[in-house]
């Protein structure tokens, strides 16, 4: 597991090893260096006599620079600095390794103007540590100017702890931005690195360990984490041999409407792939006969509905029979947002406790009822897309991207809920207000019906015994693998929802089997962890 963290986060880990643990700074900084440098040389190899040009600002990120450059040398590549500005400008940790550089002999040239001349200087590799994570501002002057000469050469680009030029905690570029091909971030993944664009900007992540303890990050309070693969193993129910179907738990579905059924057999059969074992869709009585015909494996109870095959509000009581057997509930896909179907879902959330998720129209039909949300008496698990948080929670689509850690944190406790919010990357929020970012997917699964196989994993996991939080973060994971899975045999153009569903056994066998290699290079990127 890693802790994600904001940049003000950072500073205060920093803080802490440094006054409290009393790890010399100028300590950190060689360590941030020297990781940098073995990941770059092995990155890059062979190394030796490759001209590499090294970009250093006045901060410690330049500092970081000097420290990488020196130990390259060591290695047998040919270093030459770029300093933004003068020599005496430095101080502390950055002006000692400047310093020892300087001593060592290697070419440092100051610069306080700059003619975009290092695209034709035959160099191999391009370093930046111009910028670190603290900018606020955007970019200007003779920093905006290098970084546009850096995008135009056409060899590869190390970034030393962040592109130069991305705002750490959103994702986006303040102005001009280093676009590299590979990033080596100090200590811990920064929030805004997981979102895009800040994703494309970073290039391959690798994480140089500062052999900063992980106390560290318990007294600053992080709460965001990124899960390994071992993490997710770990969640897999368990499966008892002489176990029979009821072991598996009962998901009841209540979904689907006229145009709209392929919702509904979609997240009832991805509640069986995930291994639950029985599962029972009430459907308009209208529909019936098509899911009938549809789904073998699923059985039905039809359900009163309106003359154009929406569920009726006494449908509610038509379902008793199928909510006494359920263990966990699945409400909305492909509900409609009928009024009749309004009144249905409103009396499910008055009147249930089981274990449910909630998505799509199950959502939308409580945009203006959310409260019954917070006084729902049992587990809630809540996957909305942004325009259905949006609705929910009254904020607008921009405000919700803008920040979305903290919406989803907010919520999350406001509705004493486990909410997930479908993106790039999911985000998911607990009642406790940790947060947990997914790292698996791919643009294939922006698909119709994706988020109904979503729904019914996540219900399906609820159903053999996971907590809320716990089915979330495992059915996000195999969602998305699966999507990985499917893209990798068929492309992510023509990925289609019931490509997931044929792909979910073989993720299961290859996490159940710890099956590494299958697992896709996305989550390398990661978890590439220096030692």
């Amino acid at each position: 597991m890693e802790f994600i963290l904001s940049v003000e986060e950072m500073r205060r880990a920093d803080a802490v090893a440094i006054e409290k643990l009393k790890i010399p700074g100028i300590i950190l900084m060689e360590n941030a260096g020297l990781k940098t440098a073995q990941y770059i040389a092995e990155r890059f190899a062979p190394l030796s006599r490759k001209k590499v040009g090294i970009f250093c600002g006045k901060g410690n990120n330049g500092g970081d620079g000097f420290v990488v450059g020196r130990h390259l040398h060591q290695m047998s590549a040919k270093v030459n600095f770029w300093l933004v500005g003068k020599k005496e400008d430095l101080h502390g940790d950055a002006l000692i390794n400047m310093r020892i550089a300087d001593q060592m002999g290697l070419t440092i040239r100051e610069i306080e103007t700059w003619q975009s001349e290092v695209t034709s200087c035959g160099y191999d590799l391009l370093i930046d540590a111009l910028l670190g994570t603290g900018l606020k501002g955007e970019v200007r002057g003779i920093y905006a100017e290098i970084i546009k000469s850096i995008n135009q050469f056409p060899g590869n680009v190390a970034a030393v702890d962040t592109p130069s030029g991305l705002n750490c905690d959103s994702g986006k570029p303040l102005g001009d931005c280093v676009c590299a091909d590979i990033t080596v971030t100090m200590g811990n993944i920064k929030t805004g690195m997981l979102f895009y664009p800040g994703r494309e900007y970073t290039g391959e992540l690798a994480i140089a360990d500062l052999s900063v303890p992980a106390s560290v990050f318990r007294q600053i309070h992080s709460q965001k984490q990124l899960y390994s693969i071992d993490n997710y193993i770990a969640l897999l129910p368990s499966r008892s041999a002489d176990a029979y179907k009821n072991t598996f738990g009962k998901v009841l579905v209540l979904a689907g409407s006229t145009g709209l059924t392929g919702a509904a057999s979609l997240c009832s059969q991805a509640a069986l792939r995930s291994g639950a074992g029985m599962v029972i869709l009430g459907c308009p009585d209208k529909l019936n006969s098509i899911f009938e015909e549809k789904l073998t494996e699923v059985m039905t109870d039809p359900l009163p509905c309106t003359d154009n095959g929406c569920l009726q509000a006494s449908a509610f009581d038509a379902v008793a029979g199928s909510l006494a057997w359920s263990h966990v509930i699945a409400l909305g896909p492909g509900l409609s947002t009928h009024p009749e179907t309004r009144k249905f879902v409103h009396r499910v959330l008055r009147e249930q406790s089981r274990p449910m998720v909630i998505d799509a129209d199950g959502l939308n039909n409580l945009a203006e009822a959310a409260e019954l949300l917070a006084e729902y008496k049992g587990e809630l698990a809540l996957t909305p897309h942004v325009g259905e948080l949006s609705r929910l929670t009254g904020l607008k689509i921009a405000e919700i991207q803008e920040s979305p850690v903290e919406i989803v944190k907010k919520y999350a406790q406001k509705w004493d809920a486990v909410l997930l919010l479908k993106g790039a990357p999911t985000i998911i929020g607990d009642r406790e207000g940790n947060i947990y970012f997914n790292p698996s997917g791919n643009s294939g699964l922006a698909t119709a019906g994706s988020g109904d196989v979503l729904t019914g994993l996540i219900t399906g996991f609820l159903a053999q015994g996971l907590k809320a939080k716990n089915a979330a973060l495992l059915g996000a994971f195999v969602h998305g693998l699966s999507g990985d899975h499917a893209a990798m045999a068929k492309g992510q153009r023509g990925l289609i929802a019931g490509d997931l569903l044929n792909h979910i056994p073989d993720v299961l066998v290859d996490l159940e089997a710890r099956n590494y290699e299958s697992i896709a290079n996305y989550f390398l990127e990661y978890h590439l962890r220096l030692f």
